[in-house]
């Protein structure tokens, strides 16, 4: 059995912006976390909350982390901060963010043809201040050694989960995660996503077939039948519908008929093979396995954790 035996030393980022929230609950956490381990005669975790560039110090910590973001700013700008991650992962500082957090490592260089996550409603902007990232934001957590990013606003509890296991061991882990009464992992972020149709891009005959598509997603459709309503060749009609919506015309459909799945699953207690059938899948079990790629769940699992209670 791995043994844990040296304390670790984590810093937080409280940066101008930040969720105040999370940097105050992932101190708490490893409080706890520690509290836990020192009981069984094992590591703790120091830790130091950093309002850079006005706190920097020189120590080198075994983990930093940058917390989620409120006020929609990205640390391009932030000149010391950036120079500050970049020189503490050059002493072999484990780099960590949460949802927006990521844009910081991004900009300070570290996430350069590395696998990362960020919050899915951000994949878009990530993508294009990041080309050269292996973005998967289906994930809420991606460990890529020495860079470890999470997803949503409240995936600190994920990533706080993760750095006490990588220090004080799975053990403290459970202790911890039974006190806090949180799921100690399992999760991912295709499990909440929702598919939000992009509508105003200006594309009229695109946005007729888009709210064509709304009304009628359960039916039958094909590729032809779409560029009919857009007064379109089908040939002009895919090129203008993937430049509009950023997705293929089938591409389109398939996310927004699981979309209506999702609802149903959510606000109803009708069968899941009529859900299926509502939401334009007369084959039950093709609908289940497209569900579970699309969501990381099945059906059942899907309304189990998401659906009303009856």
């Amino acid at each position: 059995m791995t043994q844990f035996s040296d304390d670790a030393s984590v810093a937080i980022l409280a940066y101008p912006g930040v969720q105040m929230s999370a940097v105050l609950g992932l101190a708490d956490l490893f409080m706890i976390a520690s509290g836990n381990s020192n009981r069984a005669d094992g590591p703790e975790l120091t830790v130091t909350q950093l309002t850079l560039p006005a706190s920097a110090k020189s120590n080198d910590y075994d983990a930093v982390i940058l917390p989620p973001n409120l006020t929609g700013a990205r640390g391009e700008d932030a000149t010391d901060i950036l120079r500050w991650l970049r020189n503490q992962h050059a002493t072999g500082t484990i780099m960590c963010s949460v949802c927006a957090g990521a844009f910081w490592l991004g900009h300070a260089g570290l996430l350069s043809g590395r696998p990362a996550t960020t919050h899915w409603a951000l994949e878009g902007e990530f993508r294009a201040a990041f080309p050269d990232v292996e973005l998967a934001a289906e994930h809420l957590l991606v460990d890529d050694n020495d860079i470890v990013t999470a997803g949503g606003l409240m995936a600190w509890v994920d990533l706080g989960l993760f750095v006490v296991n990588r220090f004080l061991g799975p053990q403290t882990v459970s202790q911890t995660a039974r006190h806090l009464l949180v799921d100690p992992g399992g999760r991912e972020q295709r499990n909440y996503r929702s598919f939000r149709p992009p509508l105003g891009h200006g594309d009229a005959p695109v946005l007729k077939v888009q709210h064509w598509l709304e009304a009628h997603c359960e039916t039958e459709i094909s590729v032809k039948d779409m560029a009919a309503r857009s007064h379109l060749s089908p040939r002009t009609f895919l090129r203008r519908f993937k430049a509009a919506t950023g997705y293929t015309p089938i591409a389109y459909l398939q996310n927004l008929r699981i979309e209506k799945a999702r609802g149903l699953l959510e606000r109803t207690r009708i069968p899941v093979n009529e859900i299926g059938w509502r939401s334009g899948y007369a084959d039950p079990s093709a609908f289940g396995r497209l569900f579970l790629k699309a969501t990381g769940l099945t059906p059942g699992e899907y309304r189990g954790r998401f659906g009303v209670q009856s």
